[in-house]
């Protein structure tokens, strides 16, 4: 009898363990009706760890977070529980009912699916209080707001953009990347770096936030009407308090992970007046100062002095052009020299401008340098404004005298000029007789010509061999036919480019092509294989020095913004004469 009992208490024991040992893996819904602007959670759980986890397919459905991972292992009055749960946030599509199929877990070898959950969408509702509702909390506490300076600005009047993230109290953001950027068409831009984020508090919507600035950019619009400015796109990492606590009583923080946008905006650009507008204006909008300025004004001949044509102030400073010297001919003046010192802060730009000359006078005398002028057109009054340098006289105190009659210098060195007297005889007497002797000419045969005509035919064929040979020594080097090719191709471009002076668009199109084909030619890389970096780090290699490295750079960099912003022809004259003078320098350099 004993003994009965003992196996009967065995098989209890058994099959208890059996029970208890028994794998459970189930899906589990938040809720089964909910509205369509809700949010829907739904769990995996097992009571065993496993591997290869597999969702089913949530067509109907955005996820909007997840997959989030939790594990509780605990011991309650000797026994072991043990929870594992892959947690998804959904949206609905549409409305409708749904039904979300099974997913997969693979534990100890075998696979278990978990069973299907129906659920119901309906219309929008009015959002509850749902604690698993993460995205809906998420949505309501952070927005990105992009503050425009001034929605009616003049045609090259700068504007700010300044990107605020606002996050509520009750929420944090522990990430964030750039999904989109705006790329300003139609607008001259420039990013202002931001030192660190400083978190700063203020309102949104009359409620308090509180808020990082994360970009500003200064930008000047470059045609007339209505432009957009496109949204600014983040992805965020964003923590938001869920209803469940922890063992001190805190909230426990959910991650999810939310697409938040700027938005786009529209600024009305207002076209300048045409009333007042001078017929020397070249678009320099701003408040600005103009001033010419030589190093010195007294010096012998072949003597150097610099002329500085300066705009300083503040505006577009780069987008206008600045106003030429006009000088006598007898003084020899050198292509000027660009100079800028710009500073672009949350107003716009300021700094200064100039053109640099280089003068040499040849002759003794006084040469003036013409008042100049320079027009812009000022912001505050809402008029044009012209600005006159005073007349410039270059005393030029010792060298040769200029007796051209065509000389335009102010006033001569000496005044013993003599007045030209005419001659009633103008004109040679007219000979009607002349005494002619002829001209006894050599015969041709046995002369040098003779035998010169002879013997170079039977010379020419020994060169004709020798030219032959080369021809197939070099009709063989594929790989230096290739680089005679590239040469003649980049040469070529340069032509195209020098032919398209004035063409913004097609003058920098043969610009770049030319200086790639250069490349080719020289590094033996494939154009596909292009890059920045690349190109830096072969010429380098090459030993060609780093300012020939970058200046051919920037060049290439200049060719890729050049089409989008505003060029005069001296500055595309500038850019081709820059390009020519870098190859000819790297092709010197290059080992």
């Amino acid at each position: 009898m004993k003994v009965l009992k003992h196996i009967t208490l065995l098989l209890i024991v058994l099959c208890s363990g059996t029970m208890f040992a028994q794998v459970k893996f189930e899906a589990k819904v938040s809720k089964e009706k909910l509205g369509i602007n809700e949010r829907l959670r739904i769990d995996f759980v097992m009571n065993q760890d496993g591997d290869n986890f597999s969702p089913p397919d949530f067509s109907n459905f955005n996820v909007v977070g997840g997959p989030n991972t939790s594990v509780s292992n605990s011991w309650l009055n000797g026994k072991h529980s043990y929870t594992k749960t892959y947690s998804y946030f959904l949206a609905p599509k549409k409305q409708g009912k749904f039904t979300i199929g099974q997913g997969s877990i693979e534990i100890d070898g075998e696979v278990y699916k978990s069973q299907a959950v129906t659920v119901q969408i309906t219309k929008a509702v009015q959002r509850p209080n749902d604690p698993y509702n993460v995205e809906g909390v998420a949505s309501e506490n952070i927005h990105l707001v992009a503050e425009v300076s001034k929605s009616d600005p003049y045609l090259n009047e700068a504007i700010t953009v300044v990107y605020k993230l606002y996050v509520s109290a009750t929420t944090g953001v522990s990430n964030w990347r750039e999904v989109e950027n705006p790329r300003y068409n139609d607008f001259w831009s420039q990013k202002i770096e931001t030192k660190g984020l400083k978190i700063q508090n203020g309102t949104y919507k009359g409620e308090d936030y509180r808020y990082v600035v994360l970009r500003k950019t200064v930008l000047y619009p470059q045609k007339t009407g209505k432009l957009e400015i496109e949204p600014l796109t983040l992805d965020i990492t964003v923590e938001v308090p869920t209803a469940r606590r922890d063992i001190f009583g805190g909230r426990h923080m959910a991650q999810i992970n939310r697409t938040v946008s700027a938005g786009s905006r529209t600024i009305n650009v207002k076209p300048l007046p045409e009333a007042g507008k001078p017929d020397d204006f070249t678009g320099a909008v701003g408040d600005f100062e103009f001033n010419v300025i030589t190093s010195k004004s007294e010096l012998n001949a072949s003597e150097s002095l610099q002329a500085r044509v300066e705009v300083t102030g503040k505006g577009n400073l780069n987008l206008f052009q600045l106003p030429k010297l006009s000088l006598p001919s007898s003084l020899e003046v050198y292509e000027p020299e660009h100079n800028e010192t710009i500073r672009t802060n949350l107003s716009g730009m300021q700094g200064s401008i100039s053109d640099n000359y280089t003068i040499v006078p040849q002759y003794k005398g006084k040469y003036p340098i013409p008042s100049v002028s320079f027009s812009y057109f000022d912001l505050e009054t809402e008029t044009y404004k012209r600005v006159s340098s005073g007349e410039i006289i270059i005393d030029v105190i010792e060298g040769p005298v200029n007796n051209s009659s065509g000389d335009d210098h102010l006033t001569t060195a000496t005044g013993d000029k003599k007045e030209v007297t005419l001659s009633s005889d103008q004109f040679a007497f007219i000979k009607t007789s002349a005494n002619l002797k002829p001209i006894e000419g050599d015969n041709f045969f046995k002369s040098t010509g003779f035998w010169s005509s002879l013997l170079l035919p039977l010379l020419a064929i020994p060169l004709a061999m020798v030219y032959r040979k080369k021809k197939e020594e070099r009709d063989a080097d594929v790989f230096g036919n290739k680089i005679r090719k590239a040469d003649r191709l980049a040469k070529r471009y340069l032509s195209e480019a020098k032919k398209a002076l004035g063409q913004k668009e097609a003058f920098y199109i043969a610009l770049e092509k030319a200086l790639h084909n250069y490349l080719k030619a020289k590094l033996q890389i494939e154009t596909s294989d292009f890059s920045k970096e690349k190109i830096e780090h072969i010429l380098l290699e090459r030993q060609v020095n780093e300012p020939s490295v970058k200046e051919f750079i920037s060049i290439l960099e200049h060719c890729e913004l050049a089409r989008y912003t505003p060029i005069t022809n001296v500055e595309m004259k500038q850019d081709y004469e820059k390009a020519a003078s870098t190859i000819s320098i790297i092709d010197k350099e290059i080992k």
